[in-house]
């Protein structure tokens, strides 16, 4: 009988922190992220976020700013060695306002040692740029 793999699946734990996020769990969202972790969406002129604490604070204030916010995946894979492409769908209805936000990007997420390390965020419009950032470091770490 095969040994079962003790490496956690990165597309599952992109499914579980985003699943967490979308419960309004940031706790359990955030721990899937290394204690220096990135996430970068200055691609989109929202900045760029370094820490773990930093990341949960800026998902926290991003979250209180919509009555309703969902996030779904487009498409979500592994491009292999600890890299995961998604395409990102957010639906959003803003505080005080009947209308809907709705917008699409693509997610780079890298992970070192079963945590996540950084996630670079691009607009709808570099979706393809994207999926090409995402090869690269799949390649360089080969």
């Amino acid at each position: 009988m095969p040994e079962e793999s003790t490496t956690p699946d990165p597309v599952e734990q992109v499914r579980q922190s985003v699943e967490a996020g979308n419960r309004g769990e940031l706790d359990a969202a955030i721990s899937y992220f290394a204690i220096d972790a990135v996430w970068d969406a200055s691609r989109s002129g929202v900045g760029i976020f370094q820490g773990a604490a930093t990341v949960r604070r800026f998902w926290e204030d991003w979250v209180c700013a919509y009555e309703e916010l969902q996030f779904a995946f487009e498409e979500l894979l592994d491009v292999g060695n600890g890299v995961v492409f998604a395409v990102v769908r957010q639906e959003a209805r803003p505080v005080g306002t009947a209308g809907y936000l709705r917008q699409r990007s693509g997610w780079v997420w890298l992970w070192v040692d079963g945590l996540c390390a950084s996630v670079t965020v691009y607009p709808e419009a570099e979706i393809d740029e994207a999926r090409a950032a995402a090869e690269r470091p799949a390649k360089e770490r080969g």
